[in-house]
């Protein structure tokens, strides 16, 4: 199986979306104090994530098996 080193991107995007998630295990607290920006937040967290992610991928896909 190769498995090519991943970019500062990739781990950037993980790394978002491991706080994206954190917001939402905290949502109900967040929502008091930040009302619907606690949503927003959410949402704009899990776009910069998917996007740091989805800008890591490489050119050709990996070969089949």
């Amino acid at each position: 199986m190769n498995t090519g080193k991943h970019h500062r991107n990739f781990w950037l995007g993980n790394g978002v979306l491991a706080v994206a998630m954190l917001t939402l295990f905290f949502m109900g607290p967040l929502s008091s104090a930040l009302g619907i920006w606690a949503a927003v937040l959410w949402m704009v967290l899990a776009a910069v994530g998917m996007a740091l992610l989805m800008s890591d991928k490489s050119d050709e896909p990996p070969a089949s098996d």
